[in-house]
C-alpha cells in the first residue's frame, strides 16, 4: 500500500498539516510528490498537494485519493520544502505558500487535455485512445481506463503533453494548419486529372508541390486568396488534411526585438563581475550587493553573468520591480537570449502568464524575466538569481504569505548553491548595512558608462515663489527650461507623485473635505470621468456642486494630481505634446508599451508620470527631469519616509542625459533644507546613509531592531480595540523583556472598506520564540477569525505602516 501525505486546500489552523489518503492501484506508479489532487475531505472533494509518499501511515481506515489533477509535479521538491519554510517564517498556512507558488489559471476551474507532439510511433495504448487525433480530453482518457503508465513515459519522451484548459476561457491559443495528405506524387496526379476550371484548387496544389510543410489556414488562404470551401472540397478528396495545433500566445513581438550582442566591459564592470563569475565557477552561495549609479551599466553586468550560467547549462531568475518591468527591459533580455526568456508579470493576460509559466515548467527556456513572484519558477538548475532595483517595496508581498522576495532568493539560491545579486543606486539601508558587516560581498560601481556626467540638479524653494506671486505649481525656472528643451528639440520628463485631478475637494464655507463613506480617507477628484473616487475601496460618485454638510457652493480644489498638471502645461505650453502615464491612462493591456513608444519616436515632447516613469526609461532624447512636489511623501508618517523619498528622487534624476546630450534635473520642494532631498540633489549616498542611520539608531528602527507589525481589523471599532488590547497583553506576557511592544494604537487609516483597524508594533533585536507565540494568538482567537469577521495580519519586517 502507497500512502500521500497531502495538505489539503481548506485554510484553518485545525487542517494546517498533512493528511493520509491511499493512492488507489491505477495511480500507484506514476503519483508524485508536487502533484495536484482531488480528495475527499468530509462531505465534500478539495483540492490538495502531495508532499510526501511513504509505505504505511498510523492512521486506520484511509480514504482513497479521487483523481490526480496533474500528470506531471506543478511543484519540484525544492519548491515543497521552500513552501513548508515559507509558511513557517510568515505565520501562513501551507496551502497559501504553495498556491502563492502557481500561477492564477491552476487555481481556477479547467479541463485537462492529452496533446500528441510529433509523428513519431505512440505506444499502442495510447494510439488507440488517441485513435489519429492530435488532442483528446482527459476524462476520456480515464473514463477509458487508459494506461497511466504508458501516458507518464510518452510525457517523459517528449511526444505527449498535457494542457490546462480554463472553463470557457482558452489557455492555449489553437490554429488550424493545412499540409498535404498524400506524396507529392499524387498530388501531381490529382492536378492532371482535374479539371481547367477548378482554378483556386489548381492554385491550392501547385502552392502544396513547391511548398510540402503544412501551412496556417488563414495564411493560405490570404496568400492564394482562396476560401474555406475551397479548402474543404480538398480535404474531402483526401488530398489534403487539417490538423489545429495548439500555440503559445506571445505578449512580445519577437520579430521586432533586434539580437544584441555583449559588450566590452569597462574597468568598473569587470571588477563587478569577477567575484560573481568566481561564484558561480565554484558554485558558491554569495550574496552580492552591486552598488552602481543609474546609467553605470549594471544591465550588461547582469546579461554577462547569466551568459557564463547558460554556458553551464544552468537558468537564471531575474526580478524587475512591477514598475519598472517595461517592454524596454524585457526586451534587453529577449535581444541578447531570445526565446530562452519567459516574461512574467501582471501586464500579461492570465492566458500569456500561463502560457510563459508551462515553458519554464516544460525546460523549454532557460531565464525567467519576471516581478515579485517570478521567484518561484519550477527551475531545477538554477545558476544566478539576480534581483534588480532592490530596495523597491513591492518585492514584498501584502497579503498572506507575506514574503520578500529577497528572502526566498536566498532560500533557493543556498539550495541551489549560487551567487545571488542585489543590484541597486539607492540600496535599501538593511542591505548596505549587511554588506559594511561582510554578510553580504559589496561590489561598487560609481561612475556612469562612457564617463557620461551625472546631471546637475538644481533645487527650487516653492516658498520664493508664493512670495513673488506665483501660485502655479511650476515654478519660472522650470517652465524657461521646458521651453528651451522644446525649441531645441529635446524631450522632458515630469514627474509627480500623485495621480487624479487633485488631492481632496473641500467646502471653503465650513471646512468639510469629501470622504469616503467606507475609508477614512478624503476622496480624490479624477475630472476625465467628473467623479470623486477612493483609491483604497474603489468608492466613486459623481461630483458634488454643492456642500454635503452646510449647502454651500463654494467648493474647490486642492491638491495636485498628474490630470490636473496635464491640463495646466496644455495652457501655459499649448504647443507641446504630452503623454500622461498614471495608473488611470495606463490600466488597458498594452497601453504602457504604447505610450512609451510614443514618446520614444519623439512624437511628444513632455512625458508626465508618476512613479511607474521612474525607474528603467531609458530615453536618449530626455536632457530635463522635473519633479514637480516630493513633499507629500517626506511627510506620511512612515520611518522609511526620508529613504524612500531620497531613493526616488535618484531614481528620477537618473533618467536625464544617459548618453551624448547632457541632461539637467530641477527639484520643487518646500523644504529644500531637509537631508534627504539635499544629498539625492548631489547624488551623495554615503552621507544619506551614515545620517540616515544615526538617526535609526537613535529611534531602535532597521536595521538595528527588527519590526514586527501586527493589524487587528473588524467592523466593530470596541471589538477591534478589546482584541488588539488583549493580543498586546499576552505579547507582553510571553516575549522577553528585550522587546519593546508599542500599542495598541489605531491604524493611520483607521477605516478601509467599513472595517476599524488598530494596531500594535513589536521592536526586537533576538525573540527565537516569536513566531510560536503569535502562532498560538492566532490558533486562541480561531473561531473569531473563521465564524465572526475577525482579522489578525502578522507582518514580520513590514514595508507598509499604512
Amino acid at each position: 500500500m502507497k500512502v500521500a501525505k497531502v495538505i489539503v486546500d481548506v485554510p484553518t489552523s485545525q487542517t494546517n498539516h498533512t493528511f493520509d489518503y491511499i493512492i488507489p492501484a491505477d495511480y500507484e506508479e506514476f503519483a508524485q510528490k508536487g502533484m495536484r489532487v482531488s480528495v475527499p475531505f468530509g462531505p465534500r472533494k478539495v483540492m490538495g498537494f502531495i508532499v510526501d509518499i511513504t509505505n504505511d501511515s498510523d492512521f486506520d481506515q484511509l480514504k482513497p485519493i479521487d483523481q490526480m489533477m496533474d500528470i506531471t509535479p506543478v511543484l519540484t521538491e525544492e519548491l515543497i520544502q521552500v513552501g513548508i519554510w515559507l509558511a513557517e517564517q510568515t505565520v501562513s498556512f501551507y496551502i497559501q505558500a504553495f498556491q502563492a507558488m502557481l500561477p492564477q489559471v491552476l487555481k481556477a476551474k479547467y479541463k485537462k487535455e492529452i496533446e500528441a507532439l510529433t509523428d513519431v510511433e505512440l505506444s499502442p495504448q495510447i494510439q488507440q485512445l488517441l485513435d489519429g487525433r492530435a488532442v483528446m480530453d482527459f476524462e476520456e482518457f480515464e473514463q477509458r481506463k487508459g494506461n497511466y503508465q504508458a501516458l507518464l513515459k510518452e510525457i517523459k519522451a517528449g511526444h505527449v503533453k498535457m494542457n490546462y484548459k480554463v472553463q470557457s476561457k482558452e489557455t492555449k491559443k489553437r490554429l488550424v494548419f493545412i499540409e498535404p495528405n498524400v506524396e507529392p506524387y499524387l498530388i501531381e496526379e490529382a492536378l492532371v486529372d482535374m479539371k481547367s476550371n477548378a482554378k483556386k484548387q489548381r492554385a491550392i496544389l501547385e502552392y502544396f508541390i513547391t511548398h510540402p510543410e503544412p501551412i496556417e489556414q488563414r495564411l493560405l488562404m490570404e496568400k492564394l486568396n482562396t476560401t474555406t470551401s475551397t479548402v474543404k472540397s480538398l480535404i474531402q478528396k483526401h488530398l489534403l488534411r487539417k490538423k489545429e495545433q495548439l500555440v503559445y500566445r506571445n505578449p512580445y513581438d519577437d520579430d521586432a526585438i533586434q539580437p544584441t550582442s555583449p559588450l566590452p566591459l569597462s574597468t568598473q564592470q569587470q571588477q563587478a563581475i569577477e567575484p560573481v563569475n568566481e561564484a558561480v565557477d565554484r558554485e558558491n552561495h554569495h550574496v552580492f550587493l552591486l552598488h552602481g549609479v543609474t546609467g553605470s551599466g549594471k544591465t550588461e553586468v547582469y546579461l554577462q553573468a547569466i551568459e557564463k550560467v547558460l554556458m553551464k547549462g544552468q537558468e537564471a531568475i531575474v526580478l524587475v520591480p512591477e514598475i519598472a518591468l517595461t517592454p524596454q527591459m524585457v526586451h534587453r533580455f529577449k535581444g541578447r537570449f531570445g526565446s530562452d526568456v519567459a516574461a512574467l508579470h501582471s501586464a500579461l493576460s492570465p492566458g500569456e502568464k500561463f502560457d510563459e509559466w508551462t515553458k519554464i515548467h516544460n525546460n523549454e527556456v532557460k531565464v525567467v524575466v519576471g516581478a515579485r513572484s517570478a521567484i518561484f519558477a519550477p527551475f531545477e538548475n538554477i545558476g544566478i538569481i539576480i534581483i534588480d532595483e532592490e530596495h523597491e517595496t513591492s518585492y514584498k508581498q501584502d497579503e498572506q504569505p507575506r514574503y520578500h522576495a529577497r528572502e526566498v532568493a536566498k532560500k533557493r539560491a543556498e539550495f541551489h548553491q549560487c551567487p545571488v545579486i542585489l543590484g541597486s543606486a539607492t540600496p535599501l539601508l538593511e542591505s548596505y548595512a549587511r554588506a559594511q558587516r561582510g554578510v553580504y560581498q559589496l561590489l561598487e560601481m560609481p561612475e556612469r558608462m562612457n564617463d557620461v556626467p551625472m546631471p546637475p540638479v538644481e533645487l527650487v524653494d516653492l516658498r520664493d515663489e508664493l512670495h513673488a506671486g506665483n501660485r502655479t505649481m511650476f515654478s519660472r525656472k522650470l517652465l524657461d527650461e521646458i521651453r528651451d528643451r522644446i525649441q531645441r528639440n529635446e524631450q522632458i520628463v515630469l514627474f509627480l507623485n500623485r495621480r487624479g485631478y487633485s488631492t481632496f475637494v473641500m467646502c471653503r464655507e465650513c471646512g468639510d473635505v469629501m470622504k469616503c463613506p467606507n475609508c477614512d480617507i478624503a476622496l480624490t477628484y479624477h475630472k476625465s470621468h467628473h467623479q470623486l473616487k477612493c483609491h483604497y475601496c474603489d468608492y466613486h460618485i459623481a461630483m458634488v456642486s454643492e456642500c454635503q454638510a452646510c449647502g454651500s457652493d463654494t467648493i474647490r480644489y486642492f491638491g495636485t494630481g498628474t490630470q490636473k498638471v496635464e491640463e495646466s502645461l496644455k495652457e501655459v505650453l499649448p504647443e507641446a505634446g504630452i503623454i500622461r502615464m498614471d495608473v488611470d491612462t495606463t490600466r488597458r493591456k498594452g497601453a504602457h508599451e504604447k505610450l512609451l513608444d510614443r514618446f520614444g519616436q519623439k512624437k511628444a515632447d513632455i512625458l508626465l508620470g508618476t512613479q511607474m516613469i521612474a525607474k528603467g526609461l531609458d530615453f536618449e532624447n530626455v536632457t530635463l527631469v522635473g519633479v514637480l512636489a516630493v513633499d507629500a511623501m517626506l511627510h506620511i508618517p512612515d520611518f522609511r519616509s526620508a529613504e524612500k523619498t531620497f531613493q526616488l528622487l535618484t531614481q528620477v534624476s537618473g533618467r536625464a542625459g544617459r548618453h551624448q546630450l547632457p541632461g539637467k534635473v530641477i527639484i520643487q520642494t518646500y523644504s529644500p533644507e531637509h537631508y534627504s532631498i539635499q544629498l539625492a540633489s548631489q547624488y551623495d549616498y554615503q552621507s544619506f546613509f551614515q545620517q540616515e542611520m544615526q538617526t535609526r539608531k537613535a529611534f531602535h528602527y532597521p536595521p538595528y531592531y527588527f519590526l514586527s507589525l501586527l493589524t487587528v481589523s473588524h467592523p466593530n471599532q470596541v471589538k477591534v480595540m478589546e482584541v488588539t488590547k488583549m493580543i498586546r497583553k499576552l505579547l507582553g506576557k510571553h516575549l522577553s523583556d528585550q522587546a519593546t511592544i508599542l500599542g495598541p494604537t489605531p491604524s493611520p487609516i483607521v477605516r478601509i472598506n467599513n472595517r476599524y483597524r488598530y494596531q500594535c508594533m513589536i521592536k526586537y533585536r533576538h525573540e527565537p520564540n516569536q513566531r510560536m507565540i503569535i502562532r498560538k494568538i492566532l490558533q486562541h482567537y480561531h473561531e473569531e477569525i473563521q465564524q465572526h469577521d475577525l482579522r489578525i495580519q502578522v507582518d514580520f519586517e513590514p514595508y507598509q505602516l499604512m
